[in-house]
């Protein structure tokens, strides 16, 4: 009766959502049924729609405890777990050519923006961005000397347990789709070293003359309509003339949203290398807000400028009506830099044959300009920071050693989710009669010590009320520094010079 009950309440969730229609009620209790090999329905869901009392991850959790009782979850892990509830909403799940056309039906009536907010909210309600989880993770705004960054703790991707973790290593493997970006993965069923996906729909959008492109939510949501814009192909990524005209391309048909691409060399490039893909989205990172210093016209291309970003990376922004001509401008630059050396502040671009220097390019469409922000990135490596030269310092690795890709070149740091234990864990012991004692003999939190002694240093009445704010504060503090860590050209006077020196020299 239980698991009845259940299933009748996930049908009314998806009838409520406009997900389906009264006449399919009775189809979809039945293919519910079939996957979890039920025979025979106790009650009939009624075809009318019923106030909502729980949330839908609450219905899966309940109709996923049932399943395990009865054997279809092998071990219970979060992957098996996954696996079978994106399998039950895809019952709901309208076909890919459908959802499309609901996409464009609602741009041509109310605007592109009324479409991409529909399309945000759908994938939310068809659970493929999981609300619970994304509720889940830390966020706050620290002020610095750029203006306020943003900062989030990610709790939103689950921890792997053992059981999982051995049999992923058993799993079948193939090479089908290619990578998680692929195209292929539309539909998809997953299995337990690859996300189901049946509940993935992406939105064709054509760039550079033609070519092929969808448009999928990030299931993780690190900032509001996080988008993926990928290349139909399963095709490298690499940095050229036909990435600016993309990036322009979109931001005139979604002028709402922002786009930006990693670098193409590992280091200062993202994740994913094997596949070309951009990121969007409707938010204003603190680097679209900061301010620019000096500006320079470059007049072989109309009326574009090219301005030197206060910020802890080293940025130009490209601006310019017509944006044929931000293309031409940008792609100058980035040959210009492709070569460029001044050995003066260690911008070198070649070991050998091996190339340096990549790009890291954002496009926005503001008051009137297209906007191109083209983040200069080097990643030489030395015996004293074998991980990159402009890369997270050792000192900082407590925090975070990861590369610094797109989304935190822009300001939003996405911290590993082992920092929300580290962080209560680190005040309490702060607090203490002897806090170094405490720190140290406690292997999760040791590797803060001397961070937590410089800041018990600096603040003078540390108590709970104010514990943790300050370390998210400190936090945010160390991220700045990260960020100029990744700098190329230092905000230093040498540093600020020598970017001047670069800037002078495009033509």
């Amino acid at each position: 009766m239980m698991i009845d009950e259940r299933l009748n309440e996930l049908v009314h969730y998806a009838l409520n959502k406009a997900m389906i229609d009264e006449q399919d009620v009775i189809f979809c209790k039945n293919q519910l049924m079939e996957i979890l090999k039920l025979d025979e329905s106790v009650t009939t869901p009624t075809p009318e729609k019923k106030a909502e009392h729980r949330a839908l991850a609450e219905i899966l959790d309940d109709i996923l405890d049932w399943a395990a009782t009865k054997g279809h979850l092998q071990n219970n892990t979060v992957t098996e777990r996954d696996l079978l509830d994106t399998k039950l909403m895809a019952v709901f799940v309208s076909q890919p050519s459908e959802v499309t056309r609901s996409f464009r039906q609602i741009q041509h009536k109310d605007g592109v923006e009324a479409a991409t907010a529909w399309f945000y909210e759908w994938n939310q309600d068809v659970h493929y961005i999981r609300r619970n989880r994304i509720a889940k993770n830390m966020n706050w705004k620290t002020p610095t000397d750029y203006g306020e960054i943003d900062i989030t703790i990610n709790l939103s991707k689950p921890e792997k347990d053992p059981k999982e973790i051995e049999a992923a290593k058993h799993a079948v493997s193939s090479n089908y789709p290619l990578c998680l970006l692929c195209k292929e993965n539309v539909g998809y069923a997953g299995r337990l070293n690859h996300p189901a996906r049946q509940n993935l729909r992406t939105i064709p959008v054509e760039l550079n003359g033609g070519e092929e492109w969808h448009i999928q939510f990030s299931p993780y949501v690190y900032y509001h309509e996080h988008a993926i814009v990928l290349a139909a192909e399963h095709v490298p990524m690499k940095i050229s003339v036909r990435t600016f005209q993309r990036l322009v391309d979109f931001v005139e048909q979604y002028p709402h949203y922002f786009i930006g691409s990693n670098a193409d060399l590992p280091i200062v490039g993202g994740s994913i290398l094997s596949h070309d893909h951009y990121q969007a989205g409707k938010y204003e990172f603190p680097m679209a807000r900061a301010d620019e210093e000096e500006t320079e016209a470059l007049e072989a291309y109309g009326d574009v400028t090219v301005s030197k970003v206060k910020w802890p990376m080293t940025v130009l922004r490209v601006k310019g009506t017509d944006k044929q001509h931000v293309v031409q401008a940008s792609e100058m630059i980035r040959q210009t830099w492709q070569n460029y050396q001044d050995q003066t502040v260690g911008v070198l671009p070649f070991s050998g044959d091996t190339p340096h220097h990549a790009i890291t390019p954002i496009a926005r469409f503001r008051e009137g300009k297209f906007e191109l922000d083209l983040v200069l990135r080097n990643n030489r490596t030395s015996d004293e920071h074998p991980m990159g030269i402009f890369h997270p310092h050792e000192e900082v690795h407590h925090i975070k050693k990861e590369n610094i890709g797109l989304i935190e070149v822009m300001g939003l740091a996405v911290l590993p989710g082992r920092l929300k234990k580290e962080l209560n864990q680190l005040g309490d012991a702060m607090l203490t009669v002897q806090p170094e004692k405490e720190i140290a003999q406690n292997e999760e939190i040791a590797k803060h010590l001397e961070w937590a002694l410089k800041i018990k240093g600096r603040y003078g009445d540390l108590d709970m009320s104010n514990i943790d704010e300050i370390l998210q504060q400190e936090v945010g503090n160390v991220f700045s520094t990260i960020l100029s860590h990744a700098g190329v050209f230092k905000r230093d006077i040498e540093g600020q010079d020598a970017f001047l020196r670069f800037i002078r020299s495009l033509k």
